[in-house]
């Protein structure tokens, strides 16, 4: 499920970026929370 939520969140920055259509910082600010736990996901996987 977060990797969904992760993938969404990048095409969508992409898509701001390209269209230049902006969401304000709450866009950006999704996307590193996202990436943020999709890394530590991967960390405690490895711990295990």
């Amino acid at each position: 499920m977060l990797e969904t939520i992760v993938a969404v969140l990048v095409i969508l920055w992409l898509l701001g970026m390209v269209s230049s259509y902006s969401l304000g910082g709450a866009l950006h600010l999704l996307l590193v929370v996202a990436l943020v736990l999709f890394i530590l996901r991967i960390v405690q996987r490895r711990r295990l």
